[in-house]
């Protein structure tokens, strides 16, 4: 069965063949971390019969799509996330996982368009460009005003050709040992286009192009442009992350056993003193069948280095090796008036110094909506790591009056900055060192987006994807049947392409 969309060519991964549920008496799972990846793996643990804890250390669920609630000046209770995120239509696990609280999705609605803005005044849309590759690309050059005769002249065809036929198992053995701004250079791409459309890319894995593995950017135009028919048009949560996605999944989970135990940092990961693994927290130990680490970098680097026992010394040695990308900073501002009309409800832009994107969350969000005159919010994804935080705030403040000039005359009712720097760094040359689902021990699983999957999905795709993988690595030591998974194609759509590319393709 295909699964319902637009894309004809998703593929289907079924998981190894077993029973429905666990029979007899059921065996118990720590899953470390309630971001996405540990709230797919508990949810398909816990609806198989596995007696399931999920430990998480922030007060929320969520992750890094998660939210707390802050009060403006006036005692108003509003949300503070992390900052914006595009549900794309690709993301077929993750809008799975969604679907157990709401089938039809009704806590979604759609962008119209994906605009992108550089400073020097060209703006390019995705809204009008065909879905179905190879058409998206020659149409958005074709659209383009960032492509002039001149440009085109002087693109090299035959390096980009590796880019219609990837694959996802061997894009990394092609490309990894080069990173994207060398990629960049290596097509010819007019520095406007290179702006407007590369870049807006490799910088939403909050990294600088000079670092980012080109391998990884392949593979976000083969899943987002190249690969995929579903077009890069996306959906957003009609309210704040909290109420719209995770208090029903918390709910879900708990209609099905799970405790959910927030506010809980895990310290160490040991050995039982009759198999199995104990679960060290602040509350002491506490014995389990299998454990579930889906944590970021800086998470797992702890859990691993408290925990002498766990795995060997070389997958020790590579969880070391994992980096973090740069700090990133989101900044929302709660105005006394909207913005323009006609203003989208994201812009992506460049040229505007450390300013990555721009979203009008009162265009969308109900409670943003509901406080009276409109909710801004600014982000920057990769700061220099000696950036003064006020100067760099008061900055994107500055560029947002650039961009939306209108901004200038409102009051500022309440701000706030988020700053972070824990999300995953792909660099040139790192993909050898990424864990995969499976460890050492077959009784601990890694679920999350550093995961090392060798299919399609990128971000918050690949944390839902690997949290499914890792609670099937479990289930089919138990006998019990996986959950079946989708992605886009995970080759070039096209034969021709495909056989021009191999052909003609730098390598």
């Amino acid at each position: 069965m295909r699964l319902p969309g637009r894309d004809r060519r998703a593929r289907v991964l079924r998981p190894a063949a077993g029973r429905e549920r666990i029979a007899g008496d059921p065996p118990s799972v720590a899953v470390v971390g309630g971001g996405i990846a540990g709230l797919a793996a508990a949810t398909a643990l816990a609806e198989r019969g596995v007696r399931v804890v999920l430990h998480e250390r922030e007060p929320v669920l969520g992750g890094r799509v998660g939210g707390r609630t802050i009060a403006l000046p006036d005692g108003t209770p509003a949300t503070m996330s992390r900052g914006f995120h595009a549900f794309f239509r690709q993301y077929y696990n993750l809008r799975a996982l969604l679907r157990r609280c709401d089938p039809g999705l009704g806590m979604l609605t759609g962008l119209p368009d994906y605009p992108l803005r550089h400073s020097n005044g060209l703006r390019d849309s995705f809204r009008r460009v065909p879905r179905t590759p190879p058409f998206s690309a020659l149409a958005f050059v074709a659209l383009s005003p960032s492509f002039g005769p001149r440009d085109l002249t002087a693109l090299r065809p035959s390096a980009a050709l590796p880019l219609l036929d990837v694959r996802t198992r061997r894009v990394h053995e092609r490309l990894d040992d080069v990173s994207a701004h060398e990629f960049l250079d290596s097509l010819r791409f007019p520095a406007a286009a290179r702006h407007l459309a590369f870049e807006v890319f490799s910088r939403s894995f909050f990294a600088d192009p000079r670092e980012l593995s080109a391998a990884e950017m392949a593979l976000m135009f083969h899943i987002y442009f190249l690969g995929s028919s579903e077009g890069l048009l996306f959906d957003v949560p009609r309210e704040p992350f909290p109420r719209a996605l995770w208090d029903p999944l918390a709910g879900h989970l708990a209609r099905h056993g799970v405790e959910v135990r927030t506010s809980t940092c895990v310290e160490a990961v040991r050995p039982g003193p009759s198999g199995g693994h104990l679960v060290v927290d602040a509350a002491g130990a506490r014995p389990y069948d299998a454990v579930v680490l889906a944590l970021d970098v800086g998470g797992l680097q702890g859990v691993v280095r408290r925990s002498p026992h766990l795995g060997d010394s070389d997958w020790r040695a590579r969880v070391a090796r994992l980096r973090n990308a740069p700090p990133f900073l989101v900044s929302r501002l709660w105005l006394d008036r909207p913005v323009a009309p006609g203003r989208p409800g994201f812009l992506g832009t460049s040229g505007y110094g450390s300013l990555d994107n721009v979203s009008v969350l009162s265009h969308w969000e109900g409670e943003a909506a509901r406080t009276g005159g409109c909710v801004v919010e600014l982000h920057a994804y990769a700061v220099p790591s000696g950036a003064v935080r006020e100067v760099e705030e008061k900055h994107l403040v500055d560029q947002l009056h650039r961009v939306y000039p209108e901004t200038r005359r409102a009051r500022v009712v309440a701000a706030r900055h988020e700053w972070r720097a824990d999300c995953p760094l792909f660099t040139v040359g790192g993909y050898r060192d990424r864990p995969t689902v499976r460890t050492p021990d077959p009784a601990v699983v890694v679920a999350g987006d550093l995961v090392r999957t060798d299919l399609p999905v990128a971000l918050m795709e690949r944390a839902a994807t690997s949290g499914f993988l890792a609670a099937g690595a479990l289930l089919e030591r138990w006998g019990v049947r996986g959950e079946t998974l989708w992605t886009v194609p995970d080759r070039g759509r096209s034969a021709p392409l495909r056989a021009l590319a191999r052909r003609f393709g730098a390598h």
